[in-house]
């Protein structure tokens, strides 16, 4: 492989230990110093996706690029595996969805995506002077070793620079730490540079002789303690993040369905003065929401069976009869209205709830759009929305039209994006709270915007691990221990 920038890969001992975090980190730290910077992970499995040239990539690596101060490119993520059932998923090679890769059994995909990931990262790492990788889940998955296209094999490829970092607040970090590094094979364990202990509650000095004890076992350094922080204000990668309704402004509460998808649009609702957000996955939950929100989905026709499952249709429906306001996301819209036909087998038929005169029909190609767009007139709830511009982005396979004629059912949007009915406002369009303007008139509050988050991590990460520490990192030589 053609070799030009220096690499810095991020391994985890577990998941959500905090790798994209310290790429995003890194990333926007590199920035500073003036280099050409790229982030890479060569497989992501997510349902949250944002819409770029060519298609698709993991949200993740979009704001990695943005805090690198580049361009967001496919390549940076070129296989992202969407999970659609527990043994079902969508795979996406640079950008798109490929059918005969989304039905082959899991191990045998690696042969086929391995030159993708060569020539992805050869192309990143010849045109740009540090290129930072995230790995996925622990490298030392040694049942997947032998089809790792992700972890130790990419870092070996490019002799990244490896950091192993754990989630402290866990427990057991020394032994995830020292379990991970001996698990890995000796030309793997040769290219790990140090340890990052993440997420530490307390006085650090309680951590002695931990750090120098890992070190006498493994020759490896620990390199940076990063407190916990919780308002960092990244948006969550995996899952739904840590929040609930409390008693505090405005109850903002979102379904949060088993094929949740793009759930990070929401983060800037987070920490919003006079705002609650939580997550409904009870009817109890839903019925403490002012503002009702069924967000993205990844397989519509379970999620609404989900819904009917667990009580949750009857929950919604009781919120909008009560004439509360509620918004409807892509997969949310499809679920308010009544059918949803699927003739290319791309996610399955099954009746919507009925609220909205709207039938949709999946078709074969998705649409991938990313672009600004205004509302037409609002009213009730929505009213200070009317004629607001905002930046916005659509990634779905559902075409929806009006069923019937509908007096309630009015266009907001152009080309069959959103419409409003009472209080509901049914949109395809993400990242509406990403919008100051948007935030501005509907709530009233400034938040503050990515450039300000990613500025913050940089300071974080250099203030906790410091600035020779990182620029080590790009050269051959040893790395100073804390």
């Amino acid at each position: 492989m053609t070799k030009k920038a220096a690499a810095v890969m991020v391994c985890g001992t577990t998941s959500s230990a905090g790798k994209t975090f310290l790429v995003t980190a890194l990333a926007r730290w590199y920035a500073r110093q003036g280099l050409r910077v790229a982030p890479f992970k060569a497989q992501n499995m997510s349902n949250n996706a944002r819409v770029v040239a060519d298609g698709e990539m993991g949200s993740a690596q979009y704001f990695q690029a943005l805090a690198a101060r580049c361009v967001p490119d496919v390549r940076m993520n070129p296989v992202l595996v969407k999970p659609e059932k527990d043994t079902q998923s969508q795979v996406i090679v640079l950008g798109r969805r490929d059918g005969r890769l989304s039905t082959m059994e899991w191990r045998e995909r690696s042969e086929y995506l391995w030159p993708i990931v060569q020539r992805c990262l050869a192309e990143l790492m010849a045109s740009h002077d540090v290129v930072v990788i995230e790995g996925a889940g622990s490298p030392a998955e040694i049942n997947l070793q032998h089809t790792d296209i992700v972890n130790m094999r990419v870092a070996e490829a490019v002799q990244a620079a490896t950091i192993l970092i754990c989630d402290i607040d866990r427990g057991g970090a020394f032994a995830h730490l020292y379990g991970t590094h001996q698990l890995l094979p000796e030309s793997a364990r040769g290219l790990i540079r140090g340890f990052v202990l993440n997420k530490f509650r307390g006085d650090r000095r309680l951590l002695s002789p931990g750090p120098q004890m890992l070190e006498s076992l493994t020759g490896v350094p620990t390199l940076g303690v990063l407190p916990m922080w919780r308002e960092h204000g990244l948006p969550e990668e995996d899952g739904v993040f840590d929040a609930k309704p409390s008693a505090r402004g405005l109850s903002i509460v979102v379904v949060a369905y088993p094929r949740i998808s793009n759930l990070d649009e929401f983060t800037p609702l987070r920490h919003m003065p006079g705002v609650s957000l939580g997550w409904a996955r009870e009817t109890q939950t839903v019925a403490s929401a002012e503002l009702l929100i069924l967000p993205g989905s990844k397989h519509v026709a379970e999620d609404l069976a989900w819904l009917r499952q667990t009580g949750l249709d009857g929950a919604i429906m009781d919120h909008v009869k009560s004439g509360k306001p509620t918004l409807a996301i892509c997969g949310g819209l499809q679920i308010l209205g009544r059918h949803l036909s699927d003739p290319h087998g791309v996610e399955g038929e099954a009746n919507g709830l009925g609220v909205l005169a709207l039938s949709t029909e999946f078709q074969a190609s998705k649409r991938y759009e990313h672009r600004r767009y205004a509302f037409g007139a609002l009213e009730g709830f929505w009213a200070p929305l009317g004629r607001v511009s905002f930046d916005a982005y659509q990634i779905r396979h559902g075409h929806t039209e009006p069923a019937i004629c509908d007096d309630l059912l009015r266009p907001v949007l152009p080309d069959g994006c959103g419409w409003q009915s009472g209080e509901i406002l049914a949109l395809y369009t993400h990242g509406l709270f990403e919008n100051p303007a948007v935030v501005r008139a509907l709530f009233g509050q400034e938040v503050p915007t990515l450039d300000d988050t990613f500025e913050g991590l940089a300071d974080f990460i250099e203030r906790h691990m410091g600035a020779d520490t990182l620029t080590a990192l790009l050269t051959s030589n040893g790395v100073p221990a804390i």
